[in-house]
């Protein structure tokens, strides 16, 4: 499990960063900071070089990097409100 900390703790920064930078193109940079997360993860979990529980441990990664995410697009959307999520 310590191996899925640090992509939360990425994902985490990341969307504290596209919150202050990036404004009303959020949306944009949150997709890329998830992009950068699943790729962090998978070379974590490859650097470990450890077979058992890779399925679990990359899942719970990226799971949990998707779920801040998720949390952020929602914050940032109460911040923009004009900003529409779907067919932008």
């Amino acid at each position: 499990m310590r191996s899925v900390i640090p992509v939360w703790i990425v994902a985490l920064a990341g969307a504290v960063a596209v919150g202050i930078a990036a404004g009303d193109r959020y949306l944009d940079w949150l997709a890329v900071v998830l992009a950068g997360a699943v790729l962090l993860a998978f070379v974590i979990q490859l650097a470990l070089q450890q077979r058992q529980g890779l399925v679990t441990r990359l899942m719970a990664s990226v799971a949990g990097a998707f779920a801040v995410l998720a949390v952020a697009t929602v914050v940032l959307f109460a911040m923009h409100p004009a900003v529409p999520l779907i067919g932008g």
